[in-house]
């Protein structure tokens, strides 16, 4: 009996968990069908294309297939949607790059060498979770400014100029910067969790460390690697904050700081399904990517980063 309780108990939070984790995304995904007019007339209603419209006899209405397809062209090709994913991508993708192979790198010499300072380097590396990314954002600006000035002196004979602001490479450089000591931790923990035979068996085999990491240690980490790249890939997909200060050119935006253009135009527009339509691209990448490596993110965590 007590049992029984306890699971009803049990399934009854997760199933109001469960409503509360997807409610919000239901009703941002409906409301994304929906024309300005309804989501004033019933926030909470179901789109027209379900339902049929209410409001047939208002000439002014748009019909149901028209207003999704109104919002999302208005989202995709007139706010330029378009453009700030492609830029979403690239930076993303090249930070999950960089970061992926200097950590794993790094991690795997903290996790399988043993050599001096090798305990101080690895706090080192953590000591970074401690320091809010916020505080660290006027030093930066800063420093870019010197950076560049100093690196165009030098390149300029070349015939190369180094920016940092108003860049995909300084925010690359940064978010890269932001996910090491995290993505550190990870990796250190998988390597140690990884036999030290198989890198014995490689050096037998005439491998040289180098092979030994690249040809064995690094596929075998490929759940570490997943884990990684899903917890960073959302921080980085979203970041906002950086994006703003350092990005001033219109077609140099990412998704967030587009996003956040059309949210503050709506405002004055009142055009809600161009803004709902614009979460939904947002969102969209972050839900697939949990869903095709929803389970290797969850090896790669119970396997490797609570490890060591």
């Amino acid at each position: 009996m007590v049992s029984a309780i306890k699971s009803i108990v049990t399934y009854t939070i997760l199933v109001v968990w469960l409503a509360a984790v997807v409610m919000p995304l239901v009703w941002v995904i409906t409301n994304s069908l929906r024309s300005s007019q309804e989501i004033f007339r019933n926030p909470f209603g179901a789109p027209w294309l379900i339902t049929g419209s209410p409001y047939v006899d208002e000439p002014t209405v748009p019909a149901p297939v028209q207003a999704v397809k109104e919002n999302y062209q208005k989202a995709w090709v007139e706010s330029h949607f378009s453009r700030y994913f492609a830029n979403s991508v690239l930076v993303t993708t090249a930070s999950l790059i960089g970061v992926l192979v200097l950590s794993a790198m790094a991690s795997y010499a903290l996790a399988r060498f043993e050599f001096r300072g090798n305990r101080a380097i690895f706090l080192y590396f953590l000591s970074g979770l401690m320091i809010p990314a916020q505080l660290v954002l006027v030093p930066l600006f800063f420093q870019f400014t010197y950076l560049s000035r100093a690196g165009s002196w030098l390149l300029r004979p070349l015939g190369f100029e180094l920016q940092l602001h108003d860049s995909f490479f300084g925010l690359i450089v940064i978010y890269i910067a932001l996910s090491l000591p995290f993505t550190i931790l990870v990796l250190t923990g998988f390597f140690k969790s990884l036999p030290g035979t198989l890198r014995e068996a490689g050096i037998m085999d005439g491998c040289s460390e180098y092979g030994v990491f690249w040809f064995i240690m690094l596929p075998l980490s490929r759940p570490g690697l997943v884990t990684a790249a899903i917890l960073n890939f959302l921080g980085i997909w979203n970041e906002y904050l950086f994006a703003l200060v350092l990005i001033n050119t219109p077609d140099k935006k990412t998704l967030p700081l587009g996003l956040a253009s059309v949210s503050m135009q709506a405002q004055y527009r009142t055009d809600w399904g161009l803004m709902f339509a614009g979460f939904v691209i947002v969102m969209v990448p972050t839900l697939l990517v949990h869903l095709v490596l929803q389970r290797q993110l969850t090896r790669g965590i119970t396997v490797g980063a609570l490890k060591g």
